[in-house]
């Protein structure tokens, strides 16, 4: 029960967020893309180095 709160808590505090400050919701998310790029980046050069 407090694991579904917490998820529609987390829907509702994005939702919020995208609606009074989408400048900063798509840093946000330009931010993690990059993020999850670089991991995929580094991942990739330590299989080839094995």
């Amino acid at each position: 029960m407090i694991t579904k709160l917490a998820g529609w808590a987390l829907i509702a505090f994005a939702a919020w967020y995208m609606l009074t400050d989408p400048a900063g919701a798509a840093g946000v998310v330009l931010g993690i893309l990059h993020g999850l790029r670089s991991a995929a980046s580094s991942l990739s050069t330590f299989a080839r180095h094995l």
